[in-house]
């Protein structure tokens, strides 16, 4: 999850933004290859991803997609795809990584923001996360209804699962994640989301 800010063009923030102008927006010439979301209405610009940010996000989409093709019912997106979590005024984000239950083909995947929430929300952390920030973003996950916001963190080799329905639970590297009864049968080593093929765990770091 990249939670810090970068000024964006006055023009962008003079007023609030709807989803569908958003989307406009982000498709502008100027703004290729750069990451935006709109919080409340207001354009927000995302720092580009590190390295191991982007690993960790493979390896979870990984996971989600071993999971679907034996279960059958879903699928993963990944690369910050938007989700609109509220509208009037309208927020679109996109997740690290996210599982959906909203279409049963590719064709019928929504072609711009999708309205249905996802399932489940991953953020990958960031260094320079602010701790408020990174809460207030899964408290509107949640409250949009999404079932379940892991939070991986790659500095520390943990993930945060956040409920509305229980406390948040810490998995650190010799626990295993479960999908509850959100993700029925969905398990998945942590450890395995920090580490890189033909690596162990008590490899040394460098």
């Amino acid at each position: 999850m990249a939670t810090a800010t970068i000024e964006v063009p006055a023009t962008a923030t003079a007023q609030l933004m709807t989803a569908d102008a958003f989307w406009d927006f982000c498709q502008l010439s100027e703004n290729e290859n750069r990451r935006f979301e709109l919080i409340c209405g207001e354009v927000i610009e995302m720092p580009n991803p590190t390295r191991k940010h982007g690993r960790v996000c493979l390896r979870i989409g990984y996971e989600f997609e071993t999971y679907t093709e034996r279960v059958r019912w879903g699928y993963g997106a990944s690369n910050d795809s938007g989700t609109v979590l509220a509208e009037d005024p309208d927020t679109v984000v996109g997740p690290d990584v996210a599982y959906y239950d909203d279409s049963k083909t590719f064709a019928a995947i929504h072609p711009k923001w999708g309205t249905k929430v996802p399932v489940l929300a991953v953020e990958v952390l960031f260094p320079s996360d602010r701790r408020r920030v990174v809460l207030e973003k899964v408290s509107d996950y949640l409250s949009s209804g999404v079932k379940a916001v892991w939070l991986a963190d790659y500095e520390e080799s943990f993930v945060t699962v956040f409920r509305t329905t229980a406390a948040p639970k810490i998995f650190g590297v010799k626990d295993t994640l479960t999908g509850d009864d959100y993700l029925p049968g969905f398990t998945c080593s942590v450890a395995k989301l920090f580490l890189i093929p033909g690596e162990t765990a008590d490899a040394p770091s460098a």
